[in-house]
């Protein structure tokens, strides 16, 4: 058996538990066959993918061969880790002319949902788009642009191929995954490293903007990308609720402490429309968006209502802002051109 016909058969071994093939998962890497020797590539990232590959190797091939090494491919390679300063960030992104974060105080807010609407809305402006999902341990953004079926592969240059969808470039640890549900198990300097190889060794090409889906709070990541990249705003999302504004307020005060300028806030969730009755709901209560902006002297960028067809849309990868009414498009459309006139931007 020589390389290319191992290869083949072990595109054709189906994962563990799943009715999906190493091929279709994209999990085998380089393959070489010399002399009854095989060594044998695999593009996963946690150790539990890695080892039940591995062993479904070997169950299939260790007989054929005299000896059969079996790696994983280093998707966390050593970088470059000489830290910038908020005050004078390092910018690992020089093909982007415009960095925008869009956090939150708190999870369950929508950010991800506003976040990957956001860069839709601008790359049908006609700019250039890029959307790095940096909620490593929550990485929503494939399953909200219909990508959470592709895995990683890379270009003759070696740099890792982002998902495309919807006008916009993709890139999310979900990618590197052999399910959506395989936990990332990894201490905050992995994760960051992580982000900093997304950053470098995705052939993004040349961007107008490249939109950040952070991790909501204010953790390693935050500090990490705003140490890493000269932020051209921050985009903060919450719910009119008390408890996710107070904690949407931490986040503001983080970017006022490290001098990173605001677009605004988003209130997203912001009331319901009964589509029977049209009667209008306050379902977090009222205005905690707009009294947030006003008390920290910030823009207010909008209020997204509740919406179940935009729930519905999400949860199938089906954007509002592309594939939803002309009234939940307008909703996003509105937030981005307030975001354009309160920022500065490089266009």
């Amino acid at each position: 058996m020589n390389s290319n016909e191992l290869k083949l058969a072990l595109n054709e071994l189906l994962y563990p538990g799943i009715q999906r093939t190493l091929g279709d998962l994209k999990l085998i890497g380089e393959v070489k066959v010399a002399n009854k020797h095989a060594k044998i590539e695999l593009l996963t990232v946690s150790d539990e993918s890695y080892l039940n590959v591995k062993k479904l190797i070997e169950e299939h091939f260790s007989a054929l061969f005299d000896t059969l090494d079996i790696v994983k491919k280093n998707l966390q390679a050593k970088k470059d880790m000489n830290y910038g300063h908020s005050a004078a960030p390092n910018n690992r992104a020089p093909y982007a002319k415009n960095v925008i974060a869009v956090t939150s105080g708190k999870g369950g807010v929508g950010k991800s949902t506003v976040s990957v609407n956001l860069a839709i809305a601008l790359a049908q402006k006609g700019f250039k788009v890029g959307i790095l999902d940096a909620d490593v341990y929550g990485p929503n953004v494939p399953r909200l642009t219909n990508t959470d079926l592709q895995r990683l592969s890379w270009n003759d240059a070696n740099k890792i191929v982002p998902a495309e969808n919807f006008g916009i470039k993709i890139m999310s640890v979900a990618l590197t995954t052999p399910t959506m549900d395989t936990p990332l198990v990894w201490r905050s300097s992995v994760a960051v490293n992580a982000l900093i190889q997304f950053l470098e060794d995705v052939a993004w090409g040349e961007l107008d903007f490249l939109v950040i889906d952070m991790p909501p709070g204010t953790g390693d990541v935050q500090l990490t990308i705003a140490q890493e990249l000269p932020i051209s705003a921050a985009v903060l999302v919450t719910t009119p609720q008390i408890v996710a504004t107070d904690d949407v307020s931490r986040a503001v005060m983080m970017f006022k402490d490290i001098g990173v300028k605001m677009a605004g806030i988003v209130e997203n969730m912001s009331y319901f429309i009964a589509p029977d009755t049209k009667t209008r709901y306050d379902i977090f209560g009222t205005g905690g968006g707009e009294k947030i902006a006003q008390k920290y002297g910030v823009p207010f960028l909008g209020a997204i209502p509740l919406d179940m067809q935009v729930r519905e849309g999400s949860d199938k990868g089906e954007p509002p802002v592309a594939l939803g009414t002309e009234e939940q498009k307008k909703f996003y459309r509105e937030i981005v051109e307030n975001i354009l006139k309160n920022a500065t931007f490089n266009l």
